[in-house]
C-alpha cells in the first residue's frame, strides 16, 4: 500500500504545517463546556479530506470535525482527528498533533500522527512497526507499576471526575512514579510507543483519538485493551475505555482500574 502511505504523509505534514502557521492567531469556539474548536480544527480537516479524497475518491472518512459532505462508509475509512489536543492548541501549550489512520474493514492497517510545535512524526504499518521521525522505536522495558510513568485525561464531562476519575488517578499516583496529564490523547499513545511513559489509561475519548495511536502502540511492541482486557472488535468501540501500555504492566493497571471501580 505504498499510495496509501504517502498519501497519508502528505496531508499529516500539510495539515500540521497549516496549524503550525496558525499558532497564537485563532480565536476558538466551544462544542461543549470545555470542548474547543477552532478555524484551524476545519482548516486542517478540510485539507486532509482534499488531499485523501484525491487520490482515493472511493474510500470513506470518519472526521472530528464537520461531517457535511464526508462519505462516511465503503471498507477503507479513514479516521481524522485534525487537531488533537485544541485546548492546548488554542492556548499555545506547545502539546498537540494531527492524528490521521486508514482502516480497512474497521481495523487500523496504517497510521501517522505529527506533533504539531515539535515536528515530530510517528508512524507505523501494520506488521511492519513503528516510527519516529523514520527511525524504529519500541515501548519501555520497565517491568513493574511502582517504577512506570503512567499518563492519563479527564473527560469533557466533568460530572463524573470527583467520583469515579479522581479514585482511579490517586490509586494510581501511590502506586507508581507519577501521574501526567498532557491533553492529547494521540500524541500520548505515541509517548507511550517510544518509551517516554510506561501506561496511559483514559475514559470517554473517541476513535479519531486514538486508532492511530492504537496501532503505533502496537507495532511499538506495546498492549491496548478496554479496561476489561480486551481488544477493540468494532471501530466505534475504540476509545470508551482506553489503557494502552508497554505490555508489561498492562495486568496490574487493569487490576488497579477495577478494583478502584468496582469499590465505587
Amino acid at each position: 500500500m505504498k499510495k496509501e502511505y504517502a498519501v497519508l504523509i502528505e496531508a499529516v505534514t500539510k495539515a500540521a504545517a497549516l496549524a503550525k502557521k496558525r499558532i497564537g492567531k485563532v480565536s476558538y469556539e466551544l462544542k461543549g463546556k470545555s470542548n474547543l474548536v477552532t478555524q484551524a480544527d476545519i482548516a486542517c480537516q478540510k485539507k486532509i479530506v482534499e488531499i485523501i479524497s484525491k487520490a482515493f475518491p472511493e474510500h470513506g472518512f470518519l472526521a472530528e470535525e464537520s461531517q457535511s459532505g464526508i462519505k462516511k462508509d465503503g471498507r477503507y475509512l479513514w479516521v481524522i482527528d485534525p487537531i488533537d489536543g485544541t485546548t492546548n492548541y488554542a492556548h499555545t501549550f506547545a502539546h498537540s498533533a494531527v492524528s490521521v489512520a486508514l482502516t480497512d474493514g474497521g481495523r487500523p492497517v496504517m497510521g501517522a500522527i505529527m506533533d504539531i510545535f515539535k515536528g515530530e512524526l510517528f508512524t507505523a504499518v501494520k506488521g511492519k512497526g513503528a516510527h519516529l521521525n523514520g527511525k524504529k522505536i519500541r515501548v519501555s522495558c520497565t517491568p513493574k507499576l511502582q517504577d512506570s510513568l503512567l499518563i492519563t485525561g479527564f473527560p469533557y464531562d466533568r460530572t463524573p471526575i470527583k467520583k469515579v476519575h479522581v479514585p482511579i488517578f490517586t490509586d494510581f499516583l501511590f502506586n507508581c512514579h507519577d501521574v501526567r496529564r498532557t491533553g492529547s490523547a494521540a500524541l500520548d499513545c505515541c509517548w507511550i510507543a517510544c518509551g517516554r511513559a510506561d501506561g496511559y489509561w483514559e475514559f470517554s475519548i473517541n476513535p479519531w483519538d486514538c486508532c492511530a495511536g492504537t496501532l503505533i502502540v502496537q507495532e511499538a511492541g506495546g498492549k491496548v485493551t478496554d479496561f476489561k482486557g480486551k481488544a477493540f472488535s468494532k471501530l466505534e468501540k475504540y476509545g470508551a475505555e482506553f489503557l494502552a501500555s508497554n505490555g508489561k504492566i498492562h495486568k496490574e493497571m487493569l487490576g488497579i482500574i477495577n478494583k478502584t471501580l468496582g469499590s465505587l
